[in-house]
């Protein structure tokens, strides 16, 4: 560090010492003198040697450094001067200050001597002036004290003379309180001259007391009265040391019979939830005046509960069990309105109702605990609120999925059923979000009882999810006609119209299944997480309130088992169809074919009414139609099958069940076609499937049948009729075409003679079904 770069605090220091070797003791004085051992450069201490401090300065610093040491030096001393001289400027102008302040303050102290000789004087002769007053109004003023006296003894002379009068107008206005104060003022001057000065004055005044405590007696059992005037009445006749320890009993009993008046009414709640949403609309309506009756009834009811402790001092338990009655019927009616179908905003102004009167008689019966009463009360009340509004919604939810039985049961063939599902799925994650929000406000409320119950709310809710999700799991088992063993649904009895019904909604609920399982379990999920996380301590046995993982596995299996049951539900539909189709006729004396059978437009009437359905509730899957290729052997056309048209092109009935045989050893060497895959939540999935399983309904039918020439013929017919329209309808079209082989297989099987049609005949009718199946669809249109 150069010579002139003095640090901050160094100057700092040196300052300091500076300043307090200036204003500071002798240092010789100092109780700390200054160390012999000193550092060389400490060059404000006594002991700095200058000469030594330059000679090691010299000697360890170069020409450069001497001259920046020098200059810094000078810096200094002068920056010292010129903080001396400002510190001394500074200090002289305070001294001038307070040498002016000091003769300003002399100059005004000698003033106030004087001063004050003159007020003391001043004094004395007020004191001399004012016990000469007195002095010479001593007499008149006890003159005038016995005066005040006379006259005072004179008005109560005159009180006890007019207090007969007085009694009497009092029982007229039924002044009682008045009557019964005038005559326990009366009292003293009765018992001292009752029986000598005014003996007549105290009959007169006992004969009007006697109808005053008749007149309370029967107030006091009066049905009319309300309980504050039954309770003062009370109190007068105990001031009149009535025995009213006598009527305890009758009295309690008129108590209790007022509590039917106080317990909540639904006028008193209809008031008070239109107070709460609107106050302005409270203004000269018939509830209001219900409602200041029924808040007058409390107070007068907390005025008689505090009245009767001061008449029956030993009537606490009493007081304090009709108290806890009338909290508990109270809550009661809240608990019951609080399961109907209400807003928490509802159920909360009802509350704070209920929580108002409980603190009004907490004041007056604190032995009573009515607050921790009434926790469990609101205990309750708020459970069965949150359960009710899961049922409320799994009830909404029920609705909305009926609809397709009542939408198809009135005959409403084109009943949307994407409305339906839009409906449901809205009920489901709507309705769950509303509860939610509902719920919310019941756990923002700064009500002290749900601030208390708030950890128990938590764990309402988040278990009120996890049983309503398996009520609703178990609703759409039941519903699908899965868990139902009396066959009916609702009232929907099972046949052709009812399976109809059934599959539609079926397939809803397989839809819906998916939807709460991929969204509406999630979006619940997040919306407790974010407000309804946390909750009491629960029992590590009992694990968690809600287990979103439970519940998404249990809808993703119930989404495959109710698909699975629309497919079997319409496999059954199309089976009726073919075993009508295949038990009617007698097919060993079948005639010869001419047209294509009437079974095959009753086939795609019903699968095009499936594809009807299916389009309108699942979405469309990726489009990957398998299509048919020449390796596959067995999957090729009848037509393009040289085995096979060699096998029938023969005449002879005998190669041609040989070439049947070689046909069968075949396959086994052929290319497998996989028929039957997992079915997924898709349209063209379902179709396909249900072709499928269509197509093997078929071959199963045809196995069981013994066909002549011409019954073969038919079968033939048939299904090359119903290549085209199922290859279009199914996305898997070399397994179509396997499975239409194989049914043509099985009835060259189970022919007497297997001789197809013709290939230009096969076309001819084919073509002509296909020209009058567009004329009847031009016509309909």
């Amino acid at each position: 560090m150069s010579g002139d770069e003095v640090p901050l605090d160094e100057k700092a220091r040196r300052m300091r010492d500076l300043l307090s070797s200036f204003y500071g003791p002798d240092p010789s004085m100092s109780p700390n003198p200054p160390s012999k051992f000193a550092p060389l450069d400490a060059i404000n201490s006594n002991s700095f040697n200058a000469d030594h401090y330059l000679n090691l300065l010299i000697h360890k610093s170069s020409l450069e450094g001497l001259l920046q040491r020098h200059v810094g030096m000078a810096a200094e001393i002068k920056n010292l001067d010129t903080d001396l001289q400002m510190l001394v400027y500074e200090n002289y102008n305070k001294f001038i200050s307070a040498t002016d302040a000091i003769k300003r303050m002399n100059s005004n102290i000698m003033g106030m001597e004087s001063n004050m000789e003159q007020l003391l004087e001043k004094i004395k002769t007020v004191q001399s002036r004012s016990d000469g007053v007195n002095t010479s109004l001593f007499e008149k003023r006890e003159h005038i004290e016995k005066l005040h006296l006379t006259r005072n003894l004179l008005r109560k002379v005159q009180f006890i003379y007019d207090l007969p009068a007085r009694l009497g107008k009092c029982i007229k206005s039924e002044a009682y309180a008045d009557a019964v104060r005038f005559y326990t003022g009366a009292m003293p001057i009765f018992k001292a001259y009752g029986d000598s000065s005014f003996q007549d004055c105290k009959r007169a005044s006992e004969e009007a007391i006697a109808i005053i405590i008749k007149n309370l007696q029967g107030k006091l059992f009066s049905d009319s009265e309300s309980i504050q005037a039954r309770a003062e009445a009370a109190m007068l006749l105990k001031q009149l040391d009535f025995p009213v320890d006598s009527l305890k009993e009758k009295l309690f009993e008129k108590l209790e019979q007022s509590l039917g008046d106080l317990q909540l009414k639904d006028e008193d709640i209809s008031r008070c939830l239109l107070m709460s949403n609107d106050p302005s609309k409270l203004e000269n309506h018939p509830e209001s005046v219900a409602a200041t009756v029924h808040e007058a009834s409390v107070q007068e009811f907390v005025e008689a509960v505090r009245a009767y402790r001061v008449i029956f001092p030993d009537s606490d338990k009493q007081l304090i069990k009709l108290a806890q009655e009338l909290v508990t019927k109270n809550f009661e009616t809240g608990e019951q309105y609080g399961k109907k179908r209400i807003r928490a905003a509802d159920l909360l102004a009802v509350l704070r109702m209920i929580w108002k009167e409980v603190l009004l008689m907490d004041e007056v019966l604190h032995e009573s605990v009515l607050s921790e009463f009434s926790l469990e009360a609101v205990q309750i009340t708020v459970k069965h609120h949150v359960a009710s509004r899961f049922s409320h919604l799994l009830h909404d939810i029920s609705d909305a999925l009926t609809k397709v039985y009542v939408g198809q049961k009135e005959g409403m063939e084109e009943f949307p059923l994407q409305v339906a599902l839009g409906a449901s799925k809205k009920a489901v994650l709507q309705g769950s979000m509303d509860i939610l929000l509902d719920f919310r406000q019941l756990l923002d409320d700064d009500l002290e009882l749900l601030v208390k119950l708030r950890e128990s709310i938590l764990n309402w809710v988040q278990e009120g999810f996890q049983d309503f999700f398996r009520e609703l799991h178990g609703r759409f088992l039941l519903l699908s006609g899965r868990n139902n063993s009396s066959g009916q649904v609702h009232g929907v009895v099972e046949g052709t119209q009812g399976d109809r019904i059934l599959a539609s909604l079926v397939l809803v609920l397989a839809q819906l299944s998916v939807f709460i399982e991929q969204t509406a379990i999630q979006r619940i999920t997040e919306e407790i997480a974010a407000s309804f996380a946390g909750g009491g301590i629960r029992l590590y046995e009992n694990g968690p309130a809600f287990v979103p993982g439970e519940i998404c596995r249990s809808f993703r299996s119930a989404g495959e088992k109710l698909l699975h049951h629309y497919i079997n539900l319409r496999n059954q539909r199309i089976s009726v169809l073919l075993r009508k189709r295949f038990t009617t006729p007698n097919w060993v004396k079948h005639k010869e074919p001419r047209e294509v059978h009437m079974f095959v437009d009753l086939l795609l009437q019903e699968l095009e009414a499936i594809k009807k359905e299916v389009k309108q509730v699942l979405p469309q899957g990726l489009l990957r139609r398998h299509q048919r290729n020449d390796s596959n052997g067995s999957t090729n056309s009848s037509r393009s099958n040289p085995l096979r048209e060699g096998k029938l092109s023969r005449t002879n009935t005998q190669k041609a069940r040989s070439q049947l045989l070689e046909t069968h050893l075949a396959k086994l060497f052929k290319q497998k076609v996989e028929i039957f895959t997992k079915v997924e939540c898709t349209q063209e999935s379902v179709i396909t499937t249900i072709v499928k399983f269509s197509l093997k309904s078929l071959q199963e039918f045809v196995r069981h049948q013994t066909f002549n020439r011409s019954g073969f013929q038919q079968i033939q017919l048939d299904i090359q009729y119903l290549r085209t329209p199922l290859k279009e309808a199914a996305e898997d079209e070399a397994a179509i075409d396997f499975l239409l082989d194989e049914v043509s297989v099985a009835a060259a099987e189970r022919c007497l003679d297997p001789i197809p049609l013709e290939q230009p005949i096969l076309d001819k009718l084919i073509q002509a079904k296909l020209t009058k199946s567009l004329s009847q669809s031009a016509v309909s249109s």
